[in-house]
Protein backbone atom coordinates (compact mmCIF):
# COMPACT_ATOMS: atom_id res chain seq x y z
CA UNK A 1 0.00 0.00 0.00
CA UNK A 2 2.94 2.76 0.99
CA UNK A 3 4.58 1.33 -1.97
CA UNK A 4 1.75 2.79 -4.44
CA UNK A 5 0.86 5.54 -2.43
CA UNK A 6 4.83 6.91 -3.18
CA UNK A 7 4.67 5.30 -6.89
CA UNK A 8 1.68 7.72 -7.11
CA UNK A 9 2.97 11.06 -6.02
CA UNK A 10 6.92 10.57 -6.84
CA UNK A 11 8.07 12.79 -9.31
CA UNK A 12 10.06 12.50 -12.69
CA UNK A 13 13.12 15.10 -12.96
CA UNK A 14 10.86 16.61 -16.15
CA UNK A 15 7.71 16.47 -13.96
CA UNK A 16 9.67 18.44 -11.32
CA UNK A 17 11.75 21.22 -13.73
CA UNK A 18 8.01 21.81 -14.87
CA UNK A 19 7.08 22.40 -11.64
CA UNK A 20 9.68 24.93 -10.85
CA UNK A 21 9.12 26.97 -13.96
CA UNK A 22 5.85 27.05 -12.92
CA UNK A 23 6.40 28.37 -9.50
CA UNK A 24 8.65 30.97 -10.94
CA UNK A 25 5.77 32.26 -13.28
CA UNK A 26 3.22 32.70 -10.74
CA UNK A 27 5.78 34.49 -8.59
CA UNK A 28 6.72 37.07 -11.17
CA UNK A 29 2.99 37.65 -12.48
CA UNK A 30 2.28 38.35 -8.18
CA UNK A 31 5.12 40.44 -8.06
CA UNK A 32 5.40 42.16 -11.11
CA UNK A 33 2.09 45.43 -10.39
CA UNK A 34 4.46 46.23 -7.63
CA UNK A 35 7.82 46.24 -9.42
CA UNK A 36 5.68 48.55 -12.22
CA UNK A 37 4.43 51.23 -9.65
CA UNK A 38 8.20 51.47 -8.07
CA UNK A 39 10.03 51.66 -11.11
CA UNK A 40 7.17 54.60 -12.98
CA UNK A 41 7.18 58.33 -11.05
CA UNK A 42 4.10 59.84 -11.85
CA UNK A 43 4.25 63.53 -13.62
CA UNK A 44 2.70 66.12 -11.70
CA UNK A 45 0.23 68.14 -13.38
CA UNK A 46 0.64 72.39 -13.81
CA UNK A 47 -2.80 73.22 -12.69
CA UNK A 48 -2.11 76.95 -13.54
CA UNK A 49 -0.86 75.59 -17.63
CA UNK A 50 -4.02 73.08 -17.75
CA UNK A 51 -6.51 75.58 -17.17
CA UNK A 52 -4.78 78.03 -19.46
CA UNK A 53 -5.08 75.34 -22.52
CA UNK A 54 -8.39 74.72 -21.38
CA UNK A 55 -10.09 77.94 -21.69
CA UNK A 56 -8.06 78.82 -24.68
CA UNK A 57 -9.71 75.54 -26.23
CA UNK A 58 -13.29 76.90 -25.60
CA UNK A 59 -12.61 80.19 -27.14
CA UNK A 60 -11.92 78.64 -29.83
CA UNK A 61 -14.64 76.56 -30.05
CA UNK A 62 -17.46 78.03 -28.28
CA UNK A 63 -20.13 75.14 -27.77
CA UNK A 64 -23.39 75.72 -30.23
CA UNK A 65 -27.16 76.47 -28.70
CA UNK A 66 -29.79 75.14 -30.37
CA UNK A 67 -27.19 74.18 -33.56
CA UNK A 68 -25.97 77.92 -33.63
CA UNK A 69 -23.52 79.81 -32.85
CA UNK A 70 -24.34 81.80 -30.04
CA UNK A 71 -22.25 84.62 -31.22
CA UNK A 72 -24.17 84.95 -34.30
CA UNK A 73 -27.81 84.89 -32.16
CA UNK A 74 -28.03 88.65 -31.91
CA UNK A 75 -31.59 89.05 -31.14
CA UNK A 76 -33.43 91.56 -33.05
CA UNK A 77 -37.44 92.39 -33.70
CA UNK A 78 -39.38 89.90 -36.36
CA UNK A 79 -42.28 88.93 -37.64
CA UNK A 80 -42.94 85.44 -37.12
CA UNK A 81 -45.33 85.55 -40.25
CA UNK A 82 -42.86 86.31 -42.57
CA UNK A 83 -39.29 85.78 -41.23
CA UNK A 84 -37.54 83.01 -43.28
CA UNK A 85 -36.45 79.96 -42.08
CA UNK A 86 -33.15 81.26 -42.10
CA UNK A 87 -34.25 84.34 -40.25
CA UNK A 88 -34.84 81.35 -37.45
CA UNK A 89 -31.77 80.02 -37.09
CA UNK A 90 -30.55 83.05 -36.92
CA UNK A 91 -32.18 83.73 -34.15
CA UNK A 92 -31.29 80.48 -32.42
CA UNK A 93 -33.83 78.16 -33.51
CA UNK A 94 -32.78 75.04 -34.68
CA UNK A 95 -33.06 74.43 -38.62
CA UNK A 96 -36.17 71.58 -37.86
CA UNK A 97 -38.08 74.13 -35.66
CA UNK A 98 -37.38 76.48 -38.49
CA UNK A 99 -39.07 73.85 -41.39
CA UNK A 100 -42.13 73.20 -38.73
CA UNK A 101 -43.05 77.19 -38.33
CA UNK A 102 -42.67 77.56 -42.24
CA UNK A 103 -44.82 74.57 -42.82
CA UNK A 104 -47.20 76.41 -40.63
CA UNK A 105 -47.33 79.39 -42.09
CA UNK A 106 -47.31 77.93 -45.79
CA UNK A 107 -50.19 76.33 -45.34
CA UNK A 108 -52.12 79.13 -43.80
CA UNK A 109 -51.79 79.64 -40.31
CA UNK A 110 -50.73 83.13 -38.69
CA UNK A 111 -49.65 84.31 -35.36
CA UNK A 112 -52.14 87.48 -34.75
CA UNK A 113 -50.80 87.73 -31.31
CA UNK A 114 -46.95 86.49 -29.42
CA UNK A 115 -48.54 83.86 -27.34
CA UNK A 116 -49.76 81.95 -31.08
CA UNK A 117 -45.50 80.97 -31.14
CA UNK A 118 -46.21 78.76 -28.00
CA UNK A 119 -48.62 76.41 -30.41
CA UNK A 120 -45.21 75.26 -32.30
CA UNK A 121 -44.69 71.77 -31.90
CA UNK A 122 -41.45 71.04 -30.84
CA UNK A 123 -40.31 75.31 -29.51
CA UNK A 124 -39.75 75.06 -25.79
CA UNK A 125 -41.00 77.19 -23.43
CA UNK A 126 -37.32 78.85 -22.55
CA UNK A 127 -36.93 79.55 -26.47
CA UNK A 128 -40.63 81.43 -26.30
CA UNK A 129 -38.96 83.42 -23.52
CA UNK A 130 -36.01 84.56 -24.84
CA UNK A 131 -37.80 85.25 -28.37
CA UNK A 132 -40.93 86.91 -26.92
CA UNK A 133 -39.75 90.70 -26.29
CA UNK A 134 -38.80 90.99 -30.03
CA UNK A 135 -42.21 89.87 -31.60
CA UNK A 136 -43.66 92.45 -33.89
CA UNK A 137 -47.38 91.61 -35.16
CA UNK A 138 -48.50 94.43 -37.53
CA UNK A 139 -51.95 94.96 -37.28
CA UNK A 140 -53.72 93.78 -40.19
CA UNK A 141 -56.01 96.06 -42.19
CA UNK A 142 -59.38 94.81 -42.05
CA UNK A 143 -59.74 92.53 -44.76
CA UNK A 144 -62.71 93.45 -47.63
CA UNK A 145 -65.53 91.12 -47.29
CA UNK A 146 -63.93 89.04 -50.43
CA UNK A 147 -65.97 85.93 -51.02
CA UNK A 148 -64.33 83.54 -53.55
CA UNK A 149 -65.87 81.24 -56.01
CA UNK A 150 -63.92 77.55 -55.33
CA UNK A 151 -65.05 76.83 -59.43
CA UNK A 152 -63.27 79.67 -60.85
CA UNK A 153 -60.39 80.87 -58.78
CA UNK A 154 -57.13 80.53 -59.35
CA UNK A 155 -53.94 79.58 -57.08
CA UNK A 156 -53.87 83.30 -56.13
CA UNK A 157 -57.69 83.65 -55.55
CA UNK A 158 -57.47 81.22 -53.28
CA UNK A 159 -55.00 82.27 -50.86
CA UNK A 160 -57.07 85.38 -50.92
CA UNK A 161 -58.98 83.50 -48.13
CA UNK A 162 -57.69 83.87 -44.68
CA UNK A 163 -56.49 80.23 -43.64
CA UNK A 164 -55.69 79.04 -47.02
CA UNK A 165 -52.14 79.05 -48.47
CA UNK A 166 -50.37 78.11 -51.41
CA UNK A 167 -50.24 74.05 -50.22
CA UNK A 168 -53.88 74.47 -49.20
CA UNK A 169 -54.81 76.11 -52.56
CA UNK A 170 -52.64 73.64 -54.75
CA UNK A 171 -55.19 70.92 -53.23
CA UNK A 172 -58.23 72.05 -53.52
CA UNK A 173 -57.31 72.87 -57.23
CA UNK A 174 -56.03 69.07 -57.88
CA UNK A 175 -59.55 68.19 -56.00
CA UNK A 176 -62.10 70.17 -58.15
CA UNK A 177 -59.88 69.44 -61.40
CA UNK A 178 -60.37 65.35 -59.83
CA UNK A 179 -64.31 65.87 -59.11
CA UNK A 180 -64.99 67.82 -62.31
CA UNK A 181 -65.64 70.90 -59.75
CA UNK A 182 -67.63 71.87 -56.95
CA UNK A 183 -71.66 71.32 -56.02
CA UNK A 184 -71.06 72.57 -52.72
CA UNK A 185 -68.88 74.36 -50.41
CA UNK A 186 -68.99 71.25 -47.89
CA UNK A 187 -66.77 69.48 -50.22
CA UNK A 188 -64.03 71.28 -48.97
CA UNK A 189 -63.72 68.89 -45.67
CA UNK A 190 -62.94 66.41 -48.30
CA UNK A 191 -59.78 67.66 -49.43
CA UNK A 192 -56.81 66.10 -47.31
CA UNK A 193 -55.95 68.39 -44.67
CA UNK A 194 -58.60 70.39 -44.55
CA UNK A 195 -60.98 69.09 -41.19
CA UNK A 196 -64.04 70.94 -39.63
CA UNK A 197 -62.06 72.93 -37.97
CA UNK A 198 -60.44 74.45 -41.07
CA UNK A 199 -63.41 74.43 -43.25
CA UNK A 200 -65.27 76.66 -40.38
CA UNK A 201 -62.43 78.95 -40.42
CA UNK A 202 -62.85 79.18 -44.29
CA UNK A 203 -66.49 78.82 -45.20
CA UNK A 204 -67.90 82.04 -45.12
CA UNK A 205 -65.51 83.86 -47.55
CA UNK A 206 -66.24 80.80 -50.29
CA UNK A 207 -69.38 80.23 -52.29
CA UNK A 208 -70.16 77.70 -55.15
CA UNK A 209 -71.38 77.93 -58.82
CA UNK A 210 -72.82 74.49 -59.25
CA UNK A 211 -73.49 75.38 -62.84
CA UNK A 212 -69.85 75.70 -63.35
CA UNK A 213 -68.95 72.12 -63.10
CA UNK A 214 -67.91 70.00 -65.53
CA UNK A 215 -70.02 66.52 -66.12
CA UNK A 216 -69.29 63.10 -67.25
CA UNK A 217 -70.93 61.28 -70.15
CA UNK A 218 -71.11 57.97 -68.52
CA UNK A 219 -71.98 56.05 -72.08
CA UNK A 220 -68.47 57.46 -73.39
CA UNK A 221 -66.18 57.53 -70.95
CA UNK A 222 -62.88 55.21 -70.50
CA UNK A 223 -62.27 53.61 -67.62
CA UNK A 224 -59.09 55.57 -66.94
CA UNK A 225 -61.29 58.97 -66.72
CA UNK A 226 -63.45 57.66 -65.10
CA UNK A 227 -60.98 56.39 -62.10
CA UNK A 228 -60.25 59.88 -61.27
CA UNK A 229 -63.69 60.83 -59.68
CA UNK A 230 -62.67 61.00 -56.24
CA UNK A 231 -66.20 58.97 -55.73
CA UNK A 232 -65.05 55.61 -57.31
CA UNK A 233 -62.31 53.09 -56.15
CA UNK A 234 -61.08 50.70 -58.75
CA UNK A 235 -63.77 48.16 -58.32
CA UNK A 236 -66.91 50.41 -58.85
CA UNK A 237 -65.06 52.01 -62.12
CA UNK A 238 -64.84 48.28 -63.23
CA UNK A 239 -68.53 47.54 -62.27
CA UNK A 240 -69.89 50.64 -64.24
CA UNK A 241 -67.98 49.71 -67.40
CA UNK A 242 -68.53 46.40 -67.55
CA UNK A 243 -72.19 47.04 -66.91
CA UNK A 244 -71.78 49.09 -69.89
CA UNK A 245 -70.67 46.73 -72.36
CA UNK A 246 -73.02 43.92 -71.56
CA UNK A 247 -76.28 46.05 -71.64
CA UNK A 248 -75.84 48.44 -73.20
CA UNK A 249 -75.82 52.55 -72.55
CA UNK A 250 -77.55 53.82 -69.59
CA UNK A 251 -80.19 55.99 -69.38
CA UNK A 252 -80.81 56.60 -66.25
CA UNK A 253 -79.23 56.90 -62.89
CA UNK A 254 -82.00 54.35 -61.91
CA UNK A 255 -79.76 51.86 -64.57
CA UNK A 256 -76.15 52.57 -62.19
CA UNK A 257 -78.99 51.10 -59.52
CA UNK A 258 -79.04 47.72 -60.72
CA UNK A 259 -75.16 47.18 -60.38
CA UNK A 260 -75.41 45.80 -57.03
CA UNK A 261 -71.78 46.97 -55.17
CA UNK A 262 -72.79 50.90 -55.57
CA UNK A 263 -74.97 51.78 -52.81
CA UNK A 264 -77.08 54.77 -52.75
CA UNK A 265 -75.12 56.97 -50.71
CA UNK A 266 -72.19 56.88 -53.88
CA UNK A 267 -74.83 57.18 -56.32
CA UNK A 268 -76.23 60.61 -54.28
CA UNK A 269 -72.14 61.80 -54.67
CA UNK A 270 -71.94 61.46 -58.45
CA UNK A 271 -75.72 61.71 -59.72
CA UNK A 272 -74.47 65.77 -60.37
CA UNK A 273 -71.89 64.77 -62.08
CA UNK A 274 -73.45 62.35 -64.93
CA UNK A 275 -75.20 63.11 -68.20
CA UNK A 276 -76.63 60.17 -70.30
CA UNK A 277 -76.49 60.55 -73.89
Amino acid sequence: MKAQIKNYLSLTKKEWNGMVVLLVLIALVLIAPYVYQWLRKDNTINVTAFNTAAAALNNANPRPTNGINPSKNALYKFDPNTASANDWQKLGITAKQAAIIKNYTAKGGRFRKAEDLQKIYGLTKVDYARLAPFIIIPKERAKANIVVELNDADSAGLTAIDGIGGAFAKRIIYYRERLGGFIAKEQLKEVFGIDELKYDEIKNQVKVDAARIRKININTITFDKLRLMPYLNYKLVNAIVEYRKQHGDYTSISDLKNIAIIDDDILRKIEPYLVFK
